[in-house]
């Protein structure tokens, strides 16, 4: 934590004087640990995946839905030992998984407290579920800890990327960090429940106005992975105002969704979660209010 070089920002920041980048210090902070019914059905089953919620994010897009604890600082601070008992506890509340929600910033803790649980009898897969915006040696430190990847790929345009999220890079970083996810657990496996154990998801939230960039995040992964991975095409995105841009102070329309997963279809994506278009309508937010921490 003293020049920390995590994420693809390497700000160098020594986080155990001041925040990094992302906005976490050298504390693990936990919003929220609890069973969440809001992901993909594989994931969420009939009893919830179990969600830590971590705070800070090395984005911190312009639309980020949520921005009350992606600024870091919120939550609780956790010792690795009282993480490694959050997922046991977790663990008997009969949740599905173990599901990290941005737990980028952390780590190297978060796979210390991985360690930690593991040795104490956690038996659950763990889902590390991230913004794709990984370095490929970060990702490797967690190799044999994580079982199911579920990253976002967000832009193939850097242009896109520089605006929204202040990333241009952020294509090339995800491609590689996608690759690595998929060379450590290249193989999707559902036990009898159907619940998935191992393999990779990846998520495309559409925003307003962003067909043409959608399609080729796409055609890049069904092209690249085929069949390999499934995709999660998302039409949730709610403008939280007040808006950095106006283009984005809108929800997706029923044309635009419509457009991509058609293309999609045409493309012979097999293998895809899709959207009711209530989902615009609902909130997939839980209260951060420190629940199971």
């Amino acid at each position: 934590m003293s020049v920390c070089m995590l994420c693809p920002r390497r700000c160098g920041a020594n986080r155990e004087v001041r925040p990094g980048y992302c906005g976490a210090d050298g504390i693990v902070r936990v919003a929220r640990a609890a069973p969440h019914a809001w992901e993909e059905p594989f994931l969420s089953g009939t009893r919830g995946s179990g969600a830590v919620f971590f705070s800070g994010c090395q984005l911190k897009c312009v639309y980020c839905q949520n921005r009350e604890i992606s600024h870091g600082g919120a939550g609780k601070p956790l010792t690795v030992r009282q993480l490694a008992d959050v997922f046991l506890s977790l663990q008997a509340k009969r949740v599905h998984n173990i599901n990290l929600v941005t737990p980028d910033p952390y780590f190297p803790q978060v796979a210390e407290a991985l360690r930690t649980a593991k040795a104490d009898g956690l038996r659950l897969p763990v889902v590390c579920n991230c913004s794709g915006y990984e370095t490929v040696e970060m990702l490797r430190s967690v190799e044999g800890l994580v079982d199911i990847y579920l990253p976002d790929f967000k832009y193939l345009s850097p242009l896109t990327a520089k605006k929204y999220s202040a990333a241009p890079d952020y294509p090339a970083v995800a491609k590689a960090a996608i690759a690595e996810m998929v060379r450590q657990q290249p193989t999707l496996r559902r036990n009898r429940q159907g619940i998935l154990q191992t393999g990779v998801v990846v998520r495309h939230l559409l925003l307003p106005g962003q067909v043409s960039d959608a399609k080729r995040v796409i055609a890049y992964l069904h092209t690249t992975y085929g069949d390999q991975i499934w995709l999660s095409i998302m039409r949730q995105y709610t403008p939280f105002r007040p808006v950095a841009y106006p283009e984005l102070d809108r929800t997706v329309t029923e044309e635009e969704y419509d457009e991509l997963v058609g293309f999609a279809v045409k493309l012979g994506v097999r293998h895809a979660f899709v959207q009711e278009g209530s989902a615009a309508s609902e909130s997939f937010l839980p209260p951060f209010d420190g629940e199971g921490v």
